[in-house]
């Protein structure tokens, strides 16, 4: 499949310039790019042996803590939500288990309506789960909570910092709808960067990319 038609500015990336001049022939050429290499990067991250995705979760785990701890000092009193794996996901949630002997809390989103940003409620290994959206259980009950700090998976990642996901924009709808603003991260596989996610008006930069490698300062960040 051919990349989308590159802008009309002599840049070569899209990352390069201004999203809000993204037209909608422009933005139709990237949907359909962003559904093929979706496609080509969950079938690699699928392709990986278990062990080693339990490898490169441990070691995200390690640079999260690391990452964190230089941003806030200390954990204590934040809320820090993640996610429940699906689909050969990265699995943090032996990492999220122990935030609460450093003082913090673990939450989980749950798509509460279609199309809308996502809510969050608290989750501990003791949470009595109910299947929701896509059958990714969630919390069944609880009060909504705000997230201090946001972990995001990609399925790819540019080094502008733009995260390419399912296709469903509902962290990107999240992160613009979430007040005060949290610290947002993404989180995936080293293997999974691209040159380009071609960023749209509505794609949102994290403040860095967690990797098994390490973190990654976006340039706009840095």
């Amino acid at each position: 499949m051919t990349e989308p038609r590159p802008p009309s500015s002599p840049t070569c990336f899209a990352a390069e310039f201004d999203p809000a001049f993204a037209d909608p022939e422009q933005a139709s050429d990237v949907a359909r790019w962003r559904s093929a290499e979706r496609q080509r990067l969950l079938a690699d991250r699928a392709a990986m042996s278990v062990e080693s995705r339990h490898v490169a979760s441990h070691a995200i785990a390690d640079h999260l803590d690391r990452l964190l701890v230089g941003q806030f000092s200390s954990l204590r009193g934040l809320t820090i939500s993640a996610w429940w794996p699906i689909k050969a996901e990265l699995n943090l949630r032996a990492w999220l288990t122990g935030l609460a002997a450093r003082g913090a809390q673990a939450a989980l989103p749950i798509v509460a309506t279609k199309g809308a940003p996502l809510i969050f409620r608290l989750w501990t290994p003791e949470t009595k789960m109910e299947r929701g959206l896509w059958n990714i259980p969630v919390p069944a009950e609880g009060p909504e909570v705000t997230p201090d700090i946001t972990l995001a998976p990609v399925v790819g990642w540019d080094a502008a910092g733009y995260r390419l996901g399912y296709g469903g924009g509902y962290f990107d709808r999240t992160l613009a709808a979430l007040a005060p603003q949290t610290f947002a991260v993404g989180v995936g596989l080293d293997a999974a960067r691209i040159p380009t996610i071609f960023p749209q008006p509505h794609d949102i930069s994290m403040r860095f990319i967690v990797t098994e490698t390490g973190p990654h300062t976006p340039r706009e960040h840095s």
